[in-house]
């Protein structure tokens, strides 16, 4: 781990004033150590085409150490295999295993996707959320897949089909166009974001991709996402607000703003189920926020109701 000096001069001068603005200097600290560990492969078993049995038995077959993940029975976390030796594996192409963080497999769990629900991912690509949907509700939900950009929506395609994930339509939209008589049982909305919670230390363009402008741009393309969400989710049907963001302003604030403007209701999530993981203090009693460290990337998650 490097030392905190040598850590903040690859960060944006702001944020270390703004997270301990947030957080507090000791955790703000504790955040920005994070930026700097080099986090565990882990992955998830595709229980559309394999078992976690017949995974761990592959990964015993070709030397790789793994541990279970307390609170998800199908993901693993490997000890010192990195992504290429994951890669090589027959398992790997034959889509029975995809690589995934952990922060990113919690949203789908958030969610609980129901077998002959309607859910819509606004934002799916490349599809690690969008296929673990499709094998928690064993390919019987009715899932819609919006990415708007071209060459992001021709991986997530890639991936809906390795995966087996049948139960997808895929849609290169924009979903804050979609039109309003669409309604759905369930939506899963992972916003884009600054990644204030993924900084790569070893980026050479992070001083000049980390800006106050992308983190504006990204509050107003998750207001705008949010209300449509909100506009589309039927009545007494629930939806989950995501992002791999550690800034109130794209959480909370979010998340407080559509509160107030009336139509939802928040759903707290049982902290029980998620006490191992690393949480961050959150302004909204309810939501999650996960620090950075070896396990997970900072990450922050709401689930709403419509009322």
């Amino acid at each position: 781990m490097e030392q905190a000096d040598g850590i903040r001069e690859k960060l944006p001068q702001f944020l270390p004033g703004l997270l301990e603005e947030q957080y507090g200097a000791a955790l703000a600290e504790t955040i920005i150590q994070g930026f700097s560990v080099r986090r565990r492969v882990t992955l998830r078993a595709n229980t559309l085409k394999t078992s976690i049995d017949e995974v761990r038995t592959a990964l015993n077959a070709a030397g790789i150490l793994f541990r279970a993940v307390p609170w998800y029975p199908d993901a693993l976390i490997l000890e010192d295999a990195d992504e290429n030796a994951v890669r090589a594996l027959p398992l790997y192409d034959e889509g029975k295993i995809y690589l995934q963080s952990l922060s990113s497999m919690l949203p789908p769990l958030v969610l609980e996707p129901r077998p002959g629900a309607d859910i819509l991912d606004m934002a799916a690509a490349p599809g690690g959320k969008t296929t673990q949907m499709a094998a928690l509700s064993n390919n019987r939900a009715h899932i819609t897949a919006c990415e708007m950009n071209p060459i992001r929506a021709k991986r997530l395609q890639y991936n809906i089909e390795k995966q087996g994930a049948s139960c997808v339509y895929l849609m290169q939209k924009d979903a804050r166009t979609l039109d309003d008589f669409f309604a759905f049982d369930q939506i899963l909305l992972d916003a884009p974001c600054s990644g204030s919670g993924v900084l790569d230390l070893r980026d050479e363009r992070l001083l000049a991709s980390f800006t106050r402008k992308l983190i504006d741009k990204s509050v107003k393309a998750q207001r705008a996402l949010l209300k449509k969400a909100i506009r589309l989710l039927k009545k007494g049907q629930e939806m989950v607000y995501s992002t791999c963001s550690v800034l109130a302003c794209e959480n909370e604030d979010i998340i407080a703003s559509a509160l107030s403007g009336g139509g939802v209701e928040l759903i707290p999530i049982a902290s029980d189920r998620w006490q191992e993981l690393p949480l961050l203090p959150v302004q909204l009693e309810g939501t999650l926020c996960v620090a950075p460290d070896e396990l997970f990337e900072g990450f922050f998650l709401a689930k709403l109701r419509a009322i």
